[in-house]
């Protein structure tokens, strides 16, 4: 029973526990101690924790009460001055079970959090597996990792030389407890207060109760590390993130109550593990329905973070951005999140067919073939996706590694547009591309971005010239703002960056 609950639970609680770390928003993601292989290893491991609880030490602990109860109450029935005088000795012995407890989950807990940052550098350089090879590094991140694991090792011998030297000496007290039943039964039979026979069975009943209680405590560490890892669990499970992806609140307006009017009102930004750098500072700017806005600058001014407000991975600390009339902060966060189509520099697909990753891109519905068909030529890539062997079905391998960098792009696109959104965000969609897949993929974003707002970053700034604003960045800020023509009349930064990008 108690297994069949155990198995029941751990499925209960892993899902839960993942459906906790979804929730969460961007800015907890950020946090080095939430990186990819940290929750991999709480996933794996923190719902078996509170298994062993349930399918063990729940079962034995009520054979203790049981057992225990029976026996002390048999043995002073036998004889109470021989089974109080024993009896004695159970509290020391369940003290240095205690002590013992509190080493191994003491120790548990620190080598835990240890070996969870080695198995997420362990994940990084599998995740990497190319470079790692291309920069021969195999043998460096083996005596890295080796060189890592003796530091829990050091712990754990310290921790397991107490742990020895307490339990050595919590098991010879129970040798000093048969003695002093066999001393005092003695001098029991000499007053004729007790017979042969009840001595033992007195006996008996201490053992039957020291070894149950033996059992129950050696569970102990069990239970203490399945309240570890339910604490951290349902601490999860009950934070709720101020960008809540589950949440129902927010106003979703009906088709044709709003335009797809964007608005940045006196941002400022700075990212929450970088509370010292300052990203942006006081931004103004605004897109019209089906305006394309080309966002350009150096490196680290803020234009991908500004494509990030839009879709609501943070909130501004200061200033607001609105989707026509409404401040997005106001707005479900899925409705709007719904509304946006996004195209980033180094799309991430899934380990599932091309159909599949096309069909992610609307959740809301089953998408039928002939949308993701339809998309697909929209993106350009209906002809070569016709050309392999599984058509829509090839699989595009672990985070589309199947696929070229243009194959996948065109991928990313067709994603975007399955949802048919209002709002076309592309982060750089172009910059990694060599020139014919560029010329593929420009293409095909020129198509998406037809009759929709767009906020386009480029690299290349050949690719922005029939933009109908280019908002030039710097320190946080619009500094230029104008057509291609306005802005190289002007002589002003963009011309630098023109002039620096033909040389």
């Amino acid at each position: 029973m108690f297994g069949i609950s155990g198995e029941t639970m751990t499925m209960r609680v892993r899902v839960m526990l993942f459906k906790a770390m979804a929730r969460q928003d961007i800015a907890w993601f950020d946090d080095p101690d939430h990186e990819t292989g940290i929750l991999s290893s709480q996933l794996a491991t923190e719902a078996s924790l509170v298994q062993g609880a349930v399918r063990s030490s729940f079962g034995y602990v009520m054979l203790f009460i049981g057992n225990v109860g029976l026996g002390l109450i048999l043995a002073f029935v036998y004889s109470w001055q021989l089974a109080l005088t024993v009896g004695a000795f159970i509290p020391i012995i369940m003290v240095g079970y205690m002590l013992v407890t509190q080493l191994l989950s003491g120790a548990d807990n620190e080598g835990m959090k240890i070996l969870e940052e080695i198995s997420k550098e362990a994940m990084e350089s599998m995740d990497n597996i190319r470079t790692v090879s291309a920069l021969t590094k195999e043998q460096t991140i083996y005596d890295i990792f080796s060189e890592r694991l003796w530091t829990p090792f050091k712990k754990n011998m310290k921790s397991k030389l107490w742990l020895c030297l307490i339990a050595g000496f919590t098991q010879g007290l129970s040798y000093w407890a048969f003695g002093t039943c066999f001393f005092y039964g003695s001098k029991l039979m000499e007053k004729n207060d007790i017979s042969f026979g009840d001595i033992f069975r007195v006996l008996g009943c201490i053992i039957l109760c020291s070894m149950q209680m033996g059992r129950s405590l050696a569970f102990a560490p069990d239970f203490t590390k399945a309240k570890q890892a339910a604490s951290s669990i349902f601490q999860l499970h009950d934070k709720i993130p101020s960008i809540d992806a589950y949440s129902k609140e927010g106003k979703k307006p009906a088709q044709g109550a709003f335009t797809a009017c964007l608005r940045f009102k006196g941002i400022h930004f700075r990212y929450p593990m970088r509370p010292d750098v300052k990203i942006l500072n006081g931004l103004y700017l605004s897109v019209e329905p089906g305006q394309t806005l080309a966002l350009v600058g150096e490196s680290g001014c803020g234009k991908s973070t500004t494509v990030q407000l839009v879709e609501r991975f943070y909130d501004p600390e200061g200033g607001q951005v609105c989707l026509d009339k409404y401040g997005i902060e106001d707005l479900n966060i899925e409705w709007l999140r719904s509304q946006i189509g996004l195209v980033s520099q180094e799309p991430i697909l899934f380990d599932r067919s091309i159909a599949d990753n096309i069909a992610y891109g609307d959740n809301s519905r089953t998408v039928s073939m002939d949308e993701i068909i339809q998309a697909a030529k929209s993106a350009n890539m209906h002809n070569f996706v016709q050309s392999l062997p599984l058509g829509y079905d090839t699989n595009v391998g672990s985070k589309g590694t199947q696929l070229s960098g243009g194959q996948k792009q065109r991928v990313a696109i067709a994603r975007a547009l399955i949802r048919n959104p209002k709002i076309l965000l592309l982060d750089e969609a172009t910059s990694a591309l060599d020139n014919e897949s560029e010329k593929i993929v420009q293409e095909a974003l020129d198509k998406a971005r037809a009759g929709r707002t767009c906020i386009t970053i480029a690299h290349r700034l050949t690719t922005i010239r029939d933009a109908d604003k280019i908002a030039v960045f710097k320190a946080g800020m619009v500094h230029e703002i104008g057509t291609h023509d306005t802005l190289m009349r002007k002589r002003g930064l963009y011309y630098n960056l023109q002039n620096a990008q033909h040389q």
